[in-house]
């Protein structure tokens, strides 16, 4: 036998070889068992609020959210106002997504000249397949500070009676592309109140949902329930409802609500107006995301 012939044969055998390796392997891939991935749920919500109460949404790594807040005045209020119009109530906030799992905001409302911080961790994230997990889980700590000058100058008036706590839980499922629900049980401190049988400590629970409309388009609904006790005596629970309208890197967000504060002690403890007395405030919110820094796959 010539060397080149024997080369051919050598070629030929190992051809042989690896093209039955390759056929073998196909076989195991189709009859073997594939390691299962792990499917993550994500826009529950479309942006960081249900519509006035914080969503388990938090901006992504390295995104900075800015966002304005904005209510008319009652509707109610009649023509000489314009139906609200003349009257305003604003809120401006910056979010920030510290990583993966943790963000961090800052805002200031023209309500009670009031400034608030806060941060929100994700403990759960709903997912399927090699984990799964039924729901999202979102921890929400804040507090707010007051800045209107003090009625009663002649008293000693402490800097630590300006301030409120509000700690929540964000429980939210996504049933499938069109239904997404949260439940929101909240506690709120406040360090001051203006009697001496009002509630220092509140508790209340909220409920949210957001029904897909159109691609871009959604409807938003959420209530708070005060429990019993001087707060829920003398208040109101607030009930809003809203569209959510996507556009590129904003999300409009146009709302109905008894509620004239935006953020957590007034929206949920301060709430004055009634929806049938026509106590109505139209508003919107509006964000815009900036990426600050790039995701770790698109750097060089």
């Amino acid at each position: 036998m010539s060397r080149t012939n024997a080369i051919s044969i050598l070629i030929l055998l190992l051809l042989t070889g690896i093209f039955s390796s390759l056929r073998a392997q196909e076989l195991m891939d189709l009859f073997g068992e594939e390691e299962p991935v792990t499917g993550y749920t994500y826009a529950t919500f479309k942006t960081t609020r249900v519509v006035s109460g914080h969503s388990v949404e938090n901006p992504a790594n390295g995104v900075l959210l800015f966002m304005i807040s904005h209510r008319f005045g009652k509707l109610n209020s009649g023509a000489y106002d314009l139906f609200g119009l003349d009257q305003a109530t604003i809120r401006l906030g910056f979010e920030y997504g510290i990583n993966d799992w943790l963000s961090a905001g800052f805002g200031r409302s023209s309500y009670q000249k009031t400034y608030d911080g806060f941060l929100k961790a994700k403990v759960l994230r709903q997912s399927s397949g090699n984990k799964n997990m039924p729901l999202s889980l979102t921890y929400f700590v804040s507090m707010d500070l007051f800045s209107l000058k003090w009625q009663d100058t002649e008293r000693k008036n402490y800097f630590t009676s300006r301030m409120t706590y509000v700690h929540q839980l964000l429980l939210a499922r996504k049933f499938n592309d069109n239904l997404s629900l949260q439940f929101t049980p909240t506690f709120i401190h406040k360090n001051l109140v203006a009697a001496t049988d009002d509630d220092n400590d509140t508790f209340a629970v909220g409920l949210g949902g957001r029904i897909k409309l159109t691609r871009r388009t959604s409807l938003n609904a959420e209530y708070f329930y005060l429990l019993p006790g001087s707060t829920a005596d003398n208040f109101v629970n607030p009930l809003s409802l809203g569209f959510d309208i996507e556009t590129g890197g904003h999300v409009f967000q146009l709302h109905f609500t008894n509620a004239q504060p935006m953020f957590e002690r007034g929206l949920i403890t301060e709430t004055r107006g009634k929806w049938t007395n026509g106590d109505i405030y139209f508003g919107f919110n509006i964000s815009r995301v900036f990426t600050l820094k790039k995701p770790a796959e698109f750097r060089e």
